[in-house]
């Protein structure tokens, strides 16, 4: 017996929702917004999160860190360094407490995140 035109609508909807579902958690994992031109102590989200790229758009003379954190004064737990090098940082990593992006001296940098 053939399938019936509800059976084959309900396919469809069916792999659709599965693509929407691939993209959402690619946009997630690709950073879903971004924090423009930091260049001081920024918190850049509360909450749990996760930090994709660090853009890098001016070195400075240090490097930058993030943090899993939510004091700009006296961040702790930190993730990651950022290189004084003008370029594109992968970072990928999970935050608990909130995403603090401390800059290095002279640097300014975009922090995609979601």
């Amino acid at each position: 017996m053939p399938a019936s035109l509800d059976d084959l609508l309900t396919a469809q909807k069916n792999g659709v929702t599965a693509i929407n579902g691939v993209a959402n958690a690619n946009l997630f994992l690709a950073g879903k917004t971004s924090a423009p031109a930091v260049t001081s102590a920024t918190l850049v989200r509360s909450g749990a999160g996760w930090v994709a790229k660090v853009s890098v758009t001016v070195a400075g003379s240090a490097s930058g860190t993030i943090y899993d954190s939510l004091s700009t004064t006296s961040p702790t737990l930190p993730i990651a360094i950022i290189p004084n090098t003008v370029g594109i940082v992968t970072v990928n990593l999970p935050v608990t407490n909130g995403i603090v992006f401390v800059p290095g001296s002279g640097m300014t940098a975009t922090v995609s995140y979601s």
